[in-house]
Order: structure tokens, then sequence, then C-alpha cells
């Protein structure tokens, strides 16, 4: 079974920094794509990063050149995520979701971790 998990949120002062980790489990399959997304009080989900296994990286305007997307792994497996965020601010607010999708796009989805910016 295909587990996602998600952690690394928490608490930070506006213009702080963290760490989001994504960690998939259970699957024999190299994800072609993973990425975050995330869903604030009252709106829709929306895509933060997407990272492909080429290397090639996928921002929403409203957080480029604050975050980063990456990934680890072996080699045909980089089934680790990471979203680097920094210069945070409180309209990052959300619930951040892990999404990892398959060559023949199985989605796979987190729990969530919360963030939360405020001071």
């Amino acid at each position: 079974q295909v587990r996602v998990v998600e952690s690394g949120g928490g608490l930070v002062q506006p213009g702080g920094s963290l760490r989001l980790s994504c960690v998939v489990s259970g699957s024999i399959y190299s994800f072609f794509v993973m990425g975050w997304y995330r869903q604030a009080p009252g709106k829709e989900r929306e895509l933060v990063a997407t990272m492909n296994k080429y290397g090639t990286k996928t921002y929403a305007d409203s957080v480029k050149g604050r975050f980063t997307i990456s990934r680890d792994g072996a080699e045909n497996a980089k089934n680790t995520a990471y979203l680097d965020m920094n210069r945070l601010r409180s309209e990052d607010t959300a619930v951040y979701y892990c999404n990892a999708v398959t060559l023949s796009d199985l989605n796979y989805w987190g729990q969530g971790t919360q963030v939360t910016v405020s001071s």
C-alpha cells in the first residue's frame, strides 16, 4: 500500500523559513512528478511547486524566488520531496499537501501538514 507522509509544518513568524518533507513508501513505482499543493481556509487547493524526474521545476507565481522544491532518493526512485520556504508571508498560511504521480498517471496524496505564518 502506498503511503504519502508530509512533515515539517508549524507556526512561524512572517519573514521566517520552514522546510517541508514528503516521503512516499510502499510503492514499486518511480514517480514521474512530485509536487506540493496548498489549501487555505475557504479557498480551493492550489499548486505550489512541482518537479519531474528530469529535474524540471514549476512554481506558482506567488512563491517564485521564495520557495524551492527538491527531490531525493536513488537514481530511479526519487520518492522523497522537499519544499524549502523562505520569506514566509501570512498569505502562505495553509495546509500543504504532497502529491506523487506515476508515469501511468496514478495520483497519490498525503494527509497534509499545517503551515501557519503569524506574529
